[in-house]
């Protein structure tokens, strides 16, 4: 073979070469990514799945599904599955065990001392001047003050007003609470409501209340009426006082360290979806409570409307008692109770 001949067949080889590598790596750079292994959070809240949290849950666990083209998976888990009570919940957030908890803002207050702002006693008019409240100013101060505890606060949920059940008697004014053994949340604020009122505060965990009731350990407890009827507190409780003595909100919570991770679209998304199933939660809480009162009653449960003005004066002390707590905060109780 001549030379010239030689030296053709091998460019005409060496071409063909990097044709064939050329094609490769545009094979490659064309190939779809590889697509980014699926995000799995647990969320976790105390009580049973026909409760508004549940509802609330499931809503925000679709939206995020959703908007994340399922990239994200939200596994609910009811029931104190994850824990033994609301603090203990909100613990597994700090430690990592759980991602997500919807829980009243009871226990959060052993978290953040601020949180004992929305527990003092007769401090809301309705639902209209809570919802101004936690919407604005005053309520994304405080729920930002848990980044520091490594928790996330996503959205004001709603728990709704709180009243009084017991076994013992039906209770119209404040003397009537006098001596009964009542089980509150761990909670000083609640605790000192009781103690103002001459009834005996016992805190416990949620997921020990309805053993103590029957077994008559406490005589009473104290919840909104969507806990007292789905929880089926009226099975061991004959009397209900609707007393509203406060205005109980709730949290969706995520931990820190898990909002972090995500990107800023994921970040926009929770938040967003946070906010749409709050609106739901708090519509359906609020359907609840006069038919469920009305099913409270049929169920055979005695009810009675106190003089809440009573109630109010008598536990006017807990104010002073527990403001100082509040330090330089102290002052955002009458921009609340001023709030229009």
């Amino acid at each position: 073979m001549s030379k010239k001949k030689a030296l053709t067949t091998s460019l005409a080889i060496l071409l063909a070469i990097g044709l064939l590598f050329g094609c490769a790596q545009k094979g490659q750079e064309n190939a779809p990514e590889k697509p980014a292994e699926k995000l799995v959070l647990k969320l976790g809240h105390a009580v049973n799945e026909q409760h508004p949290y549940h509802a609330g849950a499931v809503k925000f666990k679709e939206i995020v599904e959703q908007k994340t083209n399922g990239q994200v998976e939200v596994q609910l888990f009811p029931n104190n599955q994850l824990g033994s009570g609301e603090r203990d919940l909100v613990e597994g957030l700090q430690l990592g065990t759980v991602d997500l908890v919807v829980t009243s803002t009871g226990p959060l207050s052993g978290f953040e001392k601020k949180f004992m702002l929305f527990d003092f006693p007769f401090l809301f008019r309705d639902k209209e001047h809570a919802y101004k409240v936690l919407d604005g100013e005053i309520g994304q101060y405080v729920i930002g003050l848990l980044e520091k505890q490594g928790i996330k606060g996503l959205a004001w949920y709603e728990n709704g007003f709180r009243h009084l059940t017991n076994s013992k008697r039906e209770v119209v004014t404040p003397e009537d609470a006098k001596g009964i053994k009542l089980r509150t949340m761990e909670n000083k604020v609640h605790m000192g409501i009781w103690k103002a009122l001459d009834a005996i505060p016992t805190p416990m965990a949620w997921g020990e209340v309805f053993t103590a009731l029957q077994q008559g350990t406490v005589d009473g407890q104290e919840n909104p009426i969507p806990i007292i009827y789905t929880q089926k507190v009226y099975e061991a409780q004959k009397y209900l006082s609707l007393t509203g003595h406060v205005y109980s909100p709730a949290v969706l919570l995520m931990s820190k360290a898990q909002f972090d991770k995500l990107s800023a679209e994921y970040q926009d998304i929770f938040i967003q979806a946070a906010k749409e199933s709050a609106m739901l939660e708090r519509q359906l809480i609020t359907q609840m409570e006069d038919e469920q009162v009305e099913k409270l009653k049929e169920a055979g449960m005695i009810v009675s409307d106190p003089d809440k003005a009573a109630f109010l004066e008598k536990t006017k002390p807990v104010y002073d008692e527990f403001k100082g707590e509040l330090g330089e905060d102290a002052k955002l109780l009458d921009q609340i109770i001023n709030t229009k």
